[in-house]
């Protein structure tokens, strides 16, 4: 679809409709992709398996795709899944770009709720800043989509109202981890920002997370140009941290390359410490499109089947 303006996000009831061409392009494109045959429909099918009965083979889908497909029962396909986003102060940076890291987020999360909710799985929503202020259990509702839909637009609104907020990330995971039905798919938006030196802290989170049976996907949300690669340009400026307040002048040129060194130190880290456990870690940059989120949650979906 074509670039979403922050305008077009912000105004009241546009989100569900956002989502819906979000999911719509995806779903189109696919069937120009090496996932042709998958769309939707591979929530609700499953490739044939010779010497299977054939009473179950969809002949519609076969003519249309020439590969065969048996129909999958509900109980194959019911999933649980949770979005959690971090919506802390720093979440609403934006760099150059139309979109905040947390824009980007709630729309990425309402993309994959519409998809979640044409394969007929159950969504539920949790977010947090500096407490888990939002916890709703997975459902499949019309109206339940609906409630979710509202509580994420409703951040888009508040955003001169989170000046003093912090994050407290490792014990809000923590709660997610004890509050989600077992077996869930936890799918977490989060720049990753909060205290470094708490990293063993915050896999111990997500380690929770798995020793309660649940699949694990972490989108690190960010802005590549500035938050990674320092591109701040050549003349002194001021950096203001949007979690504390604290201001800071400096020269960009002098602190770039340890900035950069030290950032991707850190972060690789994160991706080593994820593969350990197992848990599914990807970086999407807010200047990239939305469906990139949709097509690493298809390969995750793909595993679980």
């Amino acid at each position: 679809m074509s670039k979403i303006q922050k305008d077009q996000l912000a105004q009241f009831g546009n989100l569900e409709l956002l989502a819906k061409q979000v999911v719509e392009g995806f779903i189109t494109g696919m069937h120009k992709s090496p996932f042709h045959g998958f769309s939707v429909e591979f929530a609700e099918h499953r490739l044939y398996n010779p010497g299977e009965s054939t009473r179950h083979i969809d002949w519609k889908l076969y003519g249309r795709s020439e590969k065969m497909f048996t129909k999958k029962y509900e109980e194959e396909t019911n999933l649980r899944c949770q979005m959690v986003i971090d919506v802390s102060s720093s979440m609403y940076y934006s760099g150059k770009n139309e979109l905040s890291k947390l824009d980007f987020s709630v729309l990425a999360a309402a993309s994959l709720s519409e998809l979640l909710k044409r394969q007929r799985d159950a969504v539920g929503l949790s977010l947090f800043h500096n407490n888990l202020f939002l916890h709703t259990p997975a459902k499949s509702s019309p109206a339940h989509h609906r409630f979710l839909l509202h509580e994420m637009e409703k951040q888009l609104h508040e955003y001169q109202a989170v000046d003093s907020k912090t994050t407290e990330t490792i014990s809000c995971l923590h709660d997610v981890a004890e509050l989600c039905h077992k077996r869930s798919l936890i799918v977490i938006f989060t720049d990753l920002l909060d205290d470094p030196s708490k990293l063993d802290e915050f896999m111990q989170s997500i380690q929770h997370m798995k020793h309660n049976k649940h699949e694990v996907v972490l989108f690190h949300v960010m802005d590549k140009a500035t938050e990674i690669d320092f591109d701040l340009g050549h003349n002194p400026i001021n950096l203001i941290d949007m979690e504390t307040g604290e201001k800071m002048k400096l020269q960009p040129s002098e602190i770039k390359e340890k900035y950069t060194t030290e950032i991707n130190r850190y972060f690789n880290e994160v991706n080593l410490k994820c593969t350990q456990y197992n848990v599914d870690f990807y970086t999407v940059d807010i200047k990239d499109s939305i469906q990139d989120v949709l097509v690493k949650y298809l390969l995750k979906r793909q595993k679980l089947y």
